[in-house]
């Protein structure tokens, strides 16, 4: 008689690893989508982001039936002080990208989610007392000198790039100290009730000054702006999940994948030219960046850090 052998369930890190690789994928290839927009400030399209991610994650919540859950955060002060924090967060780095998307300047763009997971693995070692090895220390010390290297060649500091690095990175911090307080989902939900009232304000004072391009635009457009909501709820839902489950130098240790898909986007889509000080930089952050992968690859299963916490 055969039997069947049970699926054995995923650990909290495999479905944590799951998670973290489809939001990076997705933030990857984001660039793309800016090219089917129509003409718009960074400022207007990320206030349309957070009015639409409101509405999208609305109908996640009562489709799943989190309103009860989403209240009971909101009452909490304490998380809902950190989730303030973290909307102020993603509202900076999401209008960095878009300025960056926008201005034509996808590489430098790219050049900050290089250099992001090494902020954030320097932010679990700093803050939350994670343990590093050689290999991550000897990543970090490549990153800094790519960024004297650049800031050199330029002539000036890589500031696009280090402003998304750090507001992410900070960003990542304080969702994984929130922890379980909340779903990835009802979480987001927080951070975008909090932004709503400024985004309405901001792009109602552009429709009075009728200088709305949201309003302004055809119906095809407005609507093609509206999938704004799915395209930033989906990844940041993702990343907050597996922000959770995995501890912060791991997920810093995923988030190569995002800055490869937007480099190769950068050099070959939209055809930005890449001057030698420039190669020199990128050199030596994916230097830092085969490091890092070397020493995830030889990590042993159970991961480094302090054990995630059980979900419940």
């Amino acid at each position: 008689m055969s039997h069947k052998v049970a699926a054995s369930p995923r650990s909290p890190r495999s479905v944590g690893i799951l998670q973290g690789t489809s939001a990076y994928l997705i933030w990857g290839l984001l660039p793309l989508y800016f090219l089917l927009l129509p003409q718009i400030s960074a400022f207007e399209f990320v206030a349309a982001r957070v009015i639409f991610s409101l509405i999208f994650c609305c109908l996640l919540l009562m489709l799943t039936r989190q309103i009860p859950a989403l209240i009971t955060v909101l009452r909490d002060r304490a998380t809902t002080l950190r989730l303030s924090l973290a909307s102020v967060l993603i509202a900076v780095n999401w209008t960095l990208y878009a300025y960056a998307v926008l201005t034509g300047q996808v590489l430098e763009a790219s050049l900050g989610y290089f250099i992001n997971p090494l902020v954030a693995i320097a932010l679990g070692v700093l803050v939350l007392r994670e343990k590093l090895t050689r290999m991550q220390w000897s990543a970090i010390v490549f990153a800094l000198i790519a960024v004297l290297v650049l800031t050199l060649g330029l002539g000036r500091m890589p500031w696009i790039s280090l402003g998304l690095a750090f507001s992410f990175g900070l960003y990542g911090l304080v969702k994984n100290q929130v922890g379980s307080k909340g779903t990835a989902l009802v979480t987001l939900s927080v951070e975008t009730v909090i932004l709503t009232p400024f985004a309405i304000l901001f792009i109602l004072w552009l429709a009075a000054r009728g200088e709305s391009a949201l309003l302004s635009s055809g119906s095809a457009e407005f609507w093609f702006l509206t999938t704004s909501g799915v395209i930033t709820a989906v990844p940041l839902i993702l990343f907050g999940a597996a922000a959770r489950r995995l501890p912060l130098s791991t997920v810093g240790s995923l988030q190569f994948i995002a800055p490869i898909g937007q480099f190769l986007l950068g050099l070959f889509v939209f055809h930005e030219v890449m001057q030698v000080e420039r190669w020199v930089g990128f050199g030596l952050v994916w230097i830092a960046v085969v490091i890092l992968i070397i020493d995830m690859i030889r990590a042993p299963r159970a991961g480094r850090g302090p054990e995630p916490k059980k979900l419940p």
